[in-house]
């Protein structure tokens, strides 16, 4: 779109419409099914379309599906696709989210994002993730080329929320079968989405351009975007100082001092993302940890006042919990832990330590802690390791990971301990929940609890499922398969000629073709 105004708003546009950002790490896959990470969800927003997309306030509307009822009981969900194409002129058909779902559930594609399927409730989606049915028989049926029905195995008033995510993205069976594991590659990749995937540098930039087939095309004003991966924070704000990057993160503590230099450049809101060092559970896990006293002891003496208040400074939150407080539905437990002062979780950390036989008197406690490439997750490394050497006497080394090894270390269980951070996939507390349960495909601790699994399943069903929620939150308290570090915040600097960021989304559900520069 040449230069000349806003169609909505009026405003002046700038002639320059390009959009340069900076990402941490470089990405996992272009594939919808298979990518697992945060930024390669964004870049998917802008590569393929759901059948529901989410407003700048999180709310759901509208996408590659134009409407869609839902039967009384709450258990059929009927979509209208909109006359929509391919980047390559295909029509986009109902049986392309056949396919792709399909193709998510199915065990053969190894997706660690299988169990999304399990989490809608998709009829026999349990069953084909386990290899115990067929992937024809999962609920989803393209009745025609322009209506999918889909049956869920309980009401899920939030059900259109969740197909936001990108593993319940479409894709073009003919192109994945025509190129095989080579289909994402730029030139190759088509999509239904607003833009298309131009070059690809591993571990330097992804760069994606309008898409002429697009159905929105005409409101598309944003040319070109380009995520450049920028492992340093502080090198990534010098870069967005010199102009050559849009939008950036706040590097850890810096947030007062940004905000009071450029107020108009500098935000933080709520995100939901809830961040944590995760304990191996596993076979392969350290001996120690076996030990509840040892988990709680380790938690206890971590002090999440100073690393919010002295190291992040971004407007974070401790965290006591694992689902992050501003979760729609979500009610807080009574966390006993959480009430103590920092010295009376100290001093309970110390007691239980030595119960277990560690400590002073005892034999000392030694652990990895494994964290990816961050200048923020080192500081905060750093920090715990010195706290749980100074209450505890605990010996901790930090092995530090750059992101792609740091992820295969915990899928494969080759960790003590690991940095990990989890962010909503729907606005729901479902979507924190979920992952402790025995069959989630993240739950890399490997903690195992029957009755969390119980209460994980009547939650589906519960007529209000903040109590169950409650309950999970309390069994985690209990049993500490996790450190609760903080939750976040969106912490980052946004130039003053870049509209439509949407700041207000708690989900921080980024499209592309929404934002737009105004001239200057």
């Amino acid at each position: 779109m040449a230069a000349g105004t806003h169609p909505v708003t009026g405003e002046a546009l700038a002639d320059n419409q390009t959009y340069t950002y900076r990402m941490l790490d470089d990405v996992k896959s272009f594939d919808p099914q298979i990518n697992t990470d945060v930024e390669g969800s964004h870049i998917l927003r802008d590569l393929f379309e759901g059948l529901v997309n989410s407003d700048p306030q999180g709310n759901s509307v509208p996408g590659a599906a134009e409407s869609w009822e839902v039967s009384e009981d709450g258990l059929t969900y009927t979509f209208k696709l909109r006359d929509a194409k391919w980047s390559n002129g295909d029509p986009v058909t109902a049986g392309d989210f056949v396919y792709a779902w399909r193709r998510l559930a199915d065990p053969a594609t190894a997706s660690e994002y299988a169990w999304y399927m399990e989490l809608m409730g998709v009829e026999n989606a349990t069953k084909i993730v386990a290899g115990e049915a067929e992937v024809d028989t999962l609920g989803v049926t393209a009745i025609d080329d322009k209506t999918l029905e889909v049956k869920i195995d309980a009401p899920r008033p939030y059900f259109p929320g969740m197909l936001t995510h990108a593993s319940t993205f479409p894709v073009n069976q003919k192109v994945i079968e025509e190129h095989g594991n080579d289909w994402t590659k730029p030139g190759n990749l088509v999509g239904n989405g607003a833009y298309v995937l131009t070059d690809y540098v591993p571990g330097v930039k992804v760069v994606r351009e309008r898409n002429p087939m697009y159905w929105d095309n005409d409101n598309t004003i944003l040319e070109t975007v380009t995520a450049l991966v920028i492992n340093d924070e502080n090198i990534a704000l010098t870069r967005y100082d010199a102009g050559e990057v849009d939008k950036t993160e706040v590097p850890a503590g810096q947030y007062p001092a940004l905000k009071e230099k450029l107020p108009d450049e500098t935000y933080s809101t709520p995100r939901s993302c809830s961040y944590i060092y995760m304990f191996n559970l596993g076979e392969n896990g350290p001996e120690a940890l076996k030990d509840v006293r040892v988990r709680k002891a380790m938690s206890y003496a971590l002090n999440r006042d100073v690393i919010v208040d002295s190291i992040l400074k971004g407007g974070q939150y401790p965290s006591y919990n694992w689902t992050h407080q501003k979760t729609a539905g979500f009610e807080m437990p009574n966390i006993e832990y959480a009430t103590w002062t920092q010295e009376e979780r100290e001093a309970k950390a110390k007691e239980l330590l030595a119960e277990a036989g560690y400590g002073e008197g005892g034999k000392p406690l030694e652990l990895t802690l494994n964290y990816n490439t961050s200048e923020a997750h080192k500081k905060i490394a750093i920090a715990a390791s010195q706290m749980w050497k100074q209450t505890l006497g605990a010996n901790i080394t930090l092995a530090n990971f750059e992101w792609k090894v740091h992820l295969d270390k915990l899928r494969n269980g080759d960790f003590g301990m690991a940095r990990y951070a989890w962010c909503g996939d729907y606005n729901e507390p479902s979507t924190y929940t979920d992952l402790f349960t025995s069959t989630s495909g993240h739950n890399n601790g490997k903690f195992s609890n029957e009755k969390y699994d119980e209460l994980a399943k009547a939650a589906k069903t519960s007529e209000n499922p903040a109590e169950e929620y409650k309950q999970m939150e309390q069994i985690l308290a209990d049993e500490m398969p996790i450190v609760p570090v903080y939750q976040y915040t969106n912490v980052i600097m946004v130039k003053p000629d870049l509209k439509g960021y949407p700041f207000e989304d708690l989900m921080n559900n980024i499209y592309s073709r929404r934002m737009y520069k105004v001239a200057e």
